[in-house]
């Protein structure tokens, strides 16, 4: 058994169904579960880009997608570097590209990478653990002004001062080094009805994985690159997983096929352009019911496909 499941697998393959891929890029490999659909579905394909941060999920990617060892080039890098990865690797064009901005279940059931406050670990939540920063350093040594504009613009927790305050007020007199600790100074503050949403634990832990991994910014960079990179008739597929992610991957598609600029200048003129993308899905499609209650981690996935002109 693979130690995560792919969400909207057959949306996925649906998506790339009837395409010729000769060049393929996923920039989110995991354990390899959507390229084990590509590329089986796609014998055509003579250069598939796998890349993550995370070389454990490299390791068992590689070991899943032997059977095309010849064909396929693992990369531990961030996706955002593509230009610099299709430079090294002397591609100008890519028939696919993929991403799916979900933790994946390895890194969430993994104590020692810090993810989630549902079990002991250290305030790390780096996806490549050989970049710098740490929650921990966030937590312990930014300002409450910063502390509150992550869980404020990342996490989206209307509580934002109070966590923000209370971080700052409690490791005055001990630094916080788990997440535990996190967790035991923020749960009496920011209490939680299940009836009512989303525990705002998950916000701030939220907030925090995404300054860290700096998973907005990388966004941004990565699908305006990416959308100059598709070869005609080639498709962008993306996964996100909550609101902040969808509305940057939205906009931006939505950008790319309209024939028109935003609105600009006085009386809010609109400059007219060239389309460059078409919109293979109107709205985002999401997991079955079925899906859901086979893998609750996928109830929040949306996935959004262009197309190049």
């Amino acid at each position: 058994m693979h130690p995560h499941q792919s969400v909207l697998l057959n949306e996925i393959r649906a998506a790339f169904h009837n395409k010729t891929l000769s060049s393929f890029f996923d920039g989110t490999l995991g354990a390899g579960g959507h390229a084990e659909a590509i590329l089986t579905d796609h014998p055509e394909i003579h250069s598939f880009l796998g890349i993550d941060q995370d070389p454990t999920a490299l390791q068992l990617a590689e070991k899943r997608l032997s059977d095309w060892k010849s064909k396929t080039h693992l990369i531990k890098e961030s996706f955002d570097r593509l230009p610099e990865i299709l430079a090294r690797h002397q591609l100008n064009t890519l028939d696919g590209i993929l991403l799916d901005l979900g933790v994946s279940s390895m890194q969430l059931d993994r104590p020692e990478r810090g993810f989630s406050f549902s079990k002991e670990g250290p305030l790390d939540m780096r996806m490549d653990p050989d970049a710098s920063l740490t929650a921990a350093e966030i937590v312990n040594n930014w300002s409450e002004k910063d502390l509150g504009r992550i869980f404020r613009d990342y996490g989206e927790e209307p509580r934002w001062r109070l966590a923000a305050k209370t971080i700052v007020e409690k490791r005055q007199a001990f630094p916080l080094h788990s997440t535990l600790d996190l967790m035991n100074i923020l749960k009496p503050v920011l209490p939680w009805n299940p009836k009512k949403g989303i525990n705002p634990l998950t916000l701030i832990f939220q907030g925090l994985r995404i300054c860290v991994n700096q998973e907005l910014d990388k966004l941004e960079r990565f699908i305006e690159s990416a959308i100059n990179y598709l070869s005609p008739g080639g498709r962008l597929a993306v996964i996100s997983f909550h609101s902040l992610e969808d509305r940057i991957v939205k906009n931006h598609f939505r950008l790319a096929a309209s024939d028109k600029w935003d609105t600009v200048g006085i009386g809010g003129m609109f400059r007219d352009k060239t389309p460059t993308v078409s919109l293979v899905t109107r709205k985002p499609i999401v997991p079955s019911q079925t899906e859901i209650e086979a893998n609750p981690r996928a109830r929040s996935a949306k996935l959004r496909v262009i197309e190049r002109i």
